[in-house]
């Protein structure tokens, strides 16, 4: 069982920061052909910048952002300070990861509870974004998926942790 787990949580990390990279090699190519648009058109050339560029890129950036989290929970991949880890014995430190896996799942709820609040916010004022006009909720939503996911890697990282801390093994026992 905690095999399964362990495999869709980091299938599921994986697959967000794919997504994530996704969206970014996106604005990516979308600033450069906005820059590119501006460019021509200062010179003469007849290109154009692409209206609601900058939407587009705070749509895809918000994404992003959110995207990545399941990876850096997945891979304790989040800024650290391990001044004490060497002295610390091994069950202090396990707990010390319990203990901050527990503080991230804690965060991952709130921000996804905020972020779902504002969404609904948002798409209740029917608020849209200044050039595309496109609905600012989408947006949020958009940052939910990844939320969402950030939850579920989070309390499986809690899981792990405490398994560690205890020792228990895939069959139910302790480890040696």
């Amino acid at each position: 069982m905690y095999r399964t787990l362990e495999s869709w949580a980091r299938g599921l990390a994986v697959l967000m920061a794919w997504a994530g990279g996704l969206a970014l090699l996106l604005v990516v190519a979308l600033t450069v052909v906005s820059i590119l648009g501006r460019a021509g058109d200062s010179l003469g050339l007849g290109l154009k910048p692409l209206p609601g560029d900058t939407e587009y890129v705070e749509f895809g950036i918000g994404f992003a952002v959110f995207a990545f989290l399941p990876w850096c929970t997945y891979a304790r991949a989040h800024a650290s300070v391990d001044l004490l880890q060497p002295v610390l014995g091994r069950r202090l430190n396990r707990l010390i990861d319990l203990i901050a896996d527990i503080g991230m799942l804690s965060l991952a709820l709130l921000l996804t509870w905020r972020l779902w609040l504002g969404m609904l916010d948002k798409r209740g004022y029917h608020e849209t974004t200044f050039i595309l006009r496109a609905e600012i909720w989408w947006g949020y939503a958009a940052g939910m998926v990844g939320a969402v996911a950030f939850c579920l890697v989070a309390a499986f990282a809690v899981l792990r942790s405490a398994r560690a801390l205890t020792g228990a093994t895939e069959q139910g026992g302790q480890a040696a």
